[in-house]
């Protein structure tokens, strides 16, 4: 059996593709991913044999990949950090192949936050982004917000399914309707970051209601006051 490696490339620039996940992928037989994600490493590709997958076919892609691997290295790229949002995935990767090696990458919700300014140390990070229930998800959001943590959210797109779609307007609207005053909400939209399409909305929740935005969206709540360590200066001062 070859080596199996499942790697972050960050938000969608090649710029953000780290050191170590070029190495990877230069040194690979088989890179296996969404078009999104193949385009931003397309230039270290290059003669390597490559699938193009859906959500529709990567399960038949991974099974007629399996018994060509022997002494191959197979290379599957993700969008933004391995570990966020996509377990789901790559608990089937390792049903199907055994032995995952997982290279971390740089993620989207690390980007906004640097952007919006937002600590992530002082923040609740959550994603809809996934294929099961969100509800309790949504109410992870809500306490977040009530005890006054900022948040750094991936919102679920699903339009085909609008009782799934989740998107910072549904979001908008479902704060509203608990109770939320969403005109003093202060927030951020992140659209195609780090790439030369990134655009950026900053304004309230209250806002939100009724725009649309693609599904490269990240959201961040920002409810973060500075506190800097002058504030503790008590500690080193006599």
């Amino acid at each position: 059996m070859g080596k199996v490696y499942a790697v972050g490339v960050g938000p969608g620039s090649p710029k953000y593709v780290t050191g170590i996940v070029k190495e990877i992928i230069q040194n690979c037989d088989i890179v296996i991913g969404y078009k999104y994600t193949l385009k931003t490493i397309e230039v270290w590709t290059k003669g390597k044999e490559i699938y193009e997958i859906t959500m529709s076919n990567q399960e038949e892609s991974y099974q007629k990949i399996l018994p060509e691997l022997k002494d191959k290295t197979l290379v599957i790229p993700f969008t933004g950090d391995v570990n966020f949002s996509e377990s789901e995935v790559v608990d089937r990767l390792i049903e199907i192949f055994g032995k995952v090696e997982i290279i971390p990458g740089i993620s989207s919700i690390q980007v906004a936050a640097s952007k919006a300014q937002v600590p992530l140390d002082k923040s609740k990070v959550i994603t809809m982004h996934v294929t099961t229930p969100i509800e309790d998800k949504k109410l992870e959001l809500q306490k977040a917000l009530i005890d006054g943590f900022s948040v750094v959210l991936v919102p679920r797109p699903w339009p085909k399914q609008p009782d799934k779609h989740f998107m910072p307007s549904e979001i908008a609207f479902y704060l509203k309707e608990n109770n939320f005053d969403t005109s003093q909400m202060k927030v951020h939209v992140f659209e195609a970051i780090t790439t030369e399409n990134e655009t950026s909305f900053v304004g309230t929740v209250k806002d939100l209601e009724g725009k649309e935005f693609s599904d490269l969206s990240v959201m961040v709540f920002n409810q973060t006051s500075l506190d800097s360590y002058m504030n503790y200066r008590w500690q080193w001062e006599n």
